[in-house]
């Protein structure tokens, strides 16, 4: 191959390799980079080593040629580093080529698993030490080879692998008559390939037809078949794919194999009508309910208009809101005295963590499962100035003029997520939480997965906004000795949420096993609070414990020195 480019014809003749190596890589992010070559030349070097790659395989390792192709042209990444082995010239490449894979044999592994899909950064995950050639190890290849004669799409195998990878260690005849078996439900071969890349279990070793696999593939005769699904979408693999991507996503949430094709059935329209993205946005909405997620799937398939309602750019007030959904006068009163941080404005698509601050999340969830759905789009706020408030808008024009501007929104973004409500309170909150919202993030799921209730948290928050200045490692050490070491429960932090907020090395235990030992010995005859423990200044703390027995600031102070002089040697203090 000739790499001298006539002038006339270098721009047009790069561009249309460029497309065309593009289409081939779809599953790159973009083409690989090859410093060592110059732009002009890579599209064409790149198309002398995939041919010369395809005929090593073929011709030197034996590969059918139409696999050998599959192989060199997509495996972009893989072929890339081995063209950086090579030293370039425009005029010897394709030969220089040629004679490195002749002498420096390539780990064909790894070119396989990158041109069936699988990411290029995940592949090292997948090689088996000491073999390089597939002759050496030729399942998964044969495995391969049989689904791509079926009609699998070669460049999506990957996902078959990745998901159920006991496809690919199975006989190619056991592949072939399992997939015979599919066809049995009434499915054509673009159905059937469509249903195993969306659920690839159905083909693994444990995939028989009876129990689980059968249960779905009822459900899918009677969505795709009876209810004729099939004959709505466009016969080719990547619509099919599609649409059961779709439909996994309902068992995905713990809807039953074998009991909702009936009502897939009825919602077929769900499928046709509404991409992934959509559908996936939808449940996610309702999923921060933390609801059942069972009866989530449940209600969109019963009630498939929501999936047409903007739940994400509407803003609500949000006791207008709680209002509008009936919620009687009393409770409104108690949200407006316990809950002063939801108040004011938020956007809908907040709504469900504004429930949950307010422990009305399984209420609200109810009402829509139930039949009043309409009241997500029939709300909207009575007047420009409804739930305004004043000194949040003020604060809102500072943040927009200072040069924290991004960071400070990002950090309000999230208080509105967690329900927290267009108010003062938010923005005097705001002003005492430091880090980046990802990391305030961070510490706010540690405080739910150590096991305190999410209104809880919203209310820990908004008594002592710091406690979310703490790494969460330290969060999760001071939870786990109150609990542990101190006795005490999670529900201690409602009255006493500074607990989390001091030093737990150099104030909480040192205190608290003061105290026990003051117990121990008689000295203290009365049970103090952990917060009067804690909380007390070390002037008042002395003075306490004088008051108990005149040796004690001695005996304190002798530990604390101690202490001290252990930490400066480098020893551990129990």
């Amino acid at each position: 191959m000739s790499f001298r480019p006539s002038t006339a014809t270098t721009t047009t003749t790069t561009t249309t390799l460029t497309t065309a190596l593009r289409h081939c890589f779809s599953a790159a992010a973009s083409l690989p980079k090859l410093p060592k070559i110059p732009s002009k030349y890579k599209p064409k070097a790149i198309l002398a080593a995939q041919k010369a790659l395809t005929e090593y395989l073929h011709a030197t390792r034996t590969l059918p040629f139409t696999y050998a192709e599959h192989i060199s042209k997509n495996s972009p990444f893989s072929l890339s580093n081995a063209i950086t082995e090579v030293e370039f010239s425009p005029s010897t490449f394709s030969r220089s080529f040629q004679r490195f894979l002749r002498y420096h044999p390539i780990n064909e592994f790894e070119f396989l698993y990158e041109s069936i899909g699988i990411d290029y950064d995940e592949i090292c995950g997948y090689l088996q030490p000491n073999k390089f050639f597939l002759s050496e190890d030729s399942r998964v290849f044969k495995a391969a080879c049989e689904l791509s004669v079926f009609g699998f799409p070669w460049i999506k195998l990957g996902r078959l692998f990745e998901e159920e990878i006991s496809i690919f260690g199975q006989d190619p005849a056991e592949i072939n008559e399992r997939l015979r078996g599919f066809k049995e439900y009434g499915f054509n071969t673009v159905t059937v390939i469509g249903i195993c890349l969306a659920f690839p279990f159905v083909l693994g070793k444990d995939g028989e037809l009876g129990g689980e696999v059968g249960a779905l593939f009822d459900d899918l005769r009677r969505v795709l078949v009876d209810f004729d699904l099939i004959g709505s979408v466009e016969g080719n693999v990547d619509a099919f794919y599609e649409v059961c991507k779709k439909i996994r996503l309902f068992y995905d949430l713990g809807c039953e194999k074998g009991r909702i094709g009936e009502l897939l059935g009825r919602s077929k329209d769900i499928f046709l009508e509404h991409s992934e993205e959509l559908l996936a946005e939808k449940i996610g909405f309702f999923c921060k309910l933390a609801v059942r997620k069972e009866e989530i799937g449940l209600m969109l398939l019963s009630r498939p208009e929501i999936l047409k309602f903007d739940l994400e750019s509407p803003v609500v007030s949000v006791l207008g809101f709680l209002k509008h959904c009936g919620l009687e006068e009393k409770k409104l009163m108690l949200v407006v005295q316990d809950y002063p941080y939801v108040l004011g404005r938020n956007k809908l698509a907040n709504v469900p963590c504004v429930m949950r601050s307010l422990d009305l999340h399984e209420w609200f969830f109810n009402k829509v499962k139930n039949g009043d759905h309409h009241l997500l789009t029939s709300y909207c706020i009575g007047g420009p100035d409804q739930d305004l408030d004043k000194d949040f808008t003020d604060n809102l024009v500072r943040i927009h003029s200072s040069r924290t501007r991004l960071h400070t929104l990002s950090k309000l973004d999230f208080f509105h997520s967690i329900g927290y409500g267009e108010n003062k309170l938010t923005v005097r909150i705001l002003n005492h939480v430091h880090g980046t919202s990802s990391e305030i993030q961070e510490r706010f799921e540690c405080l739910l997965h150590n096991g305190i209730e999410f209104s809880k948290v919203c209310k820990i928050l908004s008594r002592s906004p710091k406690v979310l200045n703490q790494d969460k490692e330290f969060l999760e050490r001071k939870i786990k000795y109150l609990c542990k070491e101190m006795g005490s429960s999670l529900s201690y932090l409602d009255a006493f949420p500074a607990f989390l907020c001091y030093d737990l090395d150099n104030r909480i235990i040192p205190r608290y096993r003061f105290h026990m030992w003051l117990m121990e010995i008689g000295w203290c005859t009365r049970d103090y609070s952990i917060s009067s423990m804690i909380a007390t200044s070390e002037k008042q703390f002395i003075a306490r414990i004088s008051a108990m027995h005149p040796d004690a600031p001695k005996k304190w102070l002798e530990r604390l020195s101690n202490k001290d002089q252990s930490r400066c040697c480098g020893e551990t203090v129990s």
